[in-house]
């Protein structure tokens, strides 16, 4: 038996939900002073409602280690957690915590192991797809733990906002950048380096030529594509993942391209338009 718990900001299908071998573990959200919990109560329409209302950006917090603990009960001898990245988010150490506590209070009754993805959003799913996949197999514990790090490695992630006004609000960009890109419609296309940090790729005039930017960088990096998956969320923008996917199926062949809504982290980080691809 094993269980893959992802925490919040990694979305899943509907399929994933429904099989016991995946578990979540919730966010938490603030903005304008009002609490949201990352779970299936997330309104994204109201969120994004309040973050366009709201003189301060929106901020997250980390499922606390006693919440890991409890997520990794249950009668799976083999628990893997799989984390926003290190660099985002203080959710991995968390989920390493919550794993010392469970080994202490229950010895080596399990293995358990944290990966920090290095990643975000759908970036988390593809991993633990890797891990149901590897587990599936009939492989041991270690060979899972390995070859899904060698696995992360090999990932990139790749987005594109609408609109830079979370970043302005929280001081991760200036005033005066935000208003010379708002003004010049400029869309920066962003990456995420090996360490599981964001930096810029690129940028267009405009969001079709910003996304085409972003599927011809993922394109030029990825390599055996038909025995990859291709994973596309989007932020409230349904017709614009669509054109996406169509877009790298005109381009290459992939084994599989998974499209889905962002949950309540993702939102927070991509906001009202964003589009948000990991291979």
């Amino acid at each position: 038996m094993y269980k893959i718990v992802i925490d919040s900001c990694g979305e899943l299908t509907e399929q994933l939900k429904a099989d016991p071998h995946f578990a979540s573990v919730a966010l938490e959200l603030e903005v304008g002073g009002y609490r949201i919990k990352d779970d299936e109560t997330f309104n994204q329409q109201d969120f994004l409602k309040r973050v366009r209302e709201s003189a301060t950006g929106p901020k997250s917090s980390c499922p606390s280690p006693e919440q890991y603990m409890e997520s990794y009960e249950g009668e799976a001898e083999h628990v893997y957690a799989v984390t926003l990245s290190a660099e985002l988010s203080g959710s991995y150490n968390s989920a390493v915590l919550g794993k010392n506590l469970f080994e202490e209070e229950h010895g080596d009754a399990k293995k358990i192991y944290v990966f920090n993805s290095r990643s975000a959003s759908i970036g988390q799913t593809l991993i633990g797809l890797k891990v149901r996949e590897l587990e599936e197999a009939g492989m041991t514990f270690e060979e899972v733990v390995e070859k899904t790090e060698a696995y992360i490695n090999s990932m990139n992630t790749y987005f594109v906002l609408e609109t830079l006004e979370t970043l302005r609000k929280n001081g991760r960009l200036s005033n005066l950048k935000a208003f010379i890109a708002n003004t010049l419609n400029i869309k920066p296309v962003m990456g995420s380096t090996k360490e599981g940090t964001i930096c810029q790729l690129g940028q267009a005039r405009g969001m079709n030529k910003a996304l085409e930017k972003m599927v011809q960088s993922m394109i030029a990096k990825t390599k055996d594509c038909e025995n990859r998956i291709l994973a596309i969320s989007h932020c409230n923008c349904p017709e614009r993942a669509q054109a996406v996917k169509e877009k790298v199926e005109q381009l290459a062949k992939f084994k599989e391209i998974i499209v889905l809504d962002t949950a309540g982290v993702s939102s927070m980080y991509a906001n009202d338009g964003g589009v948000i691809m990991a291979v």
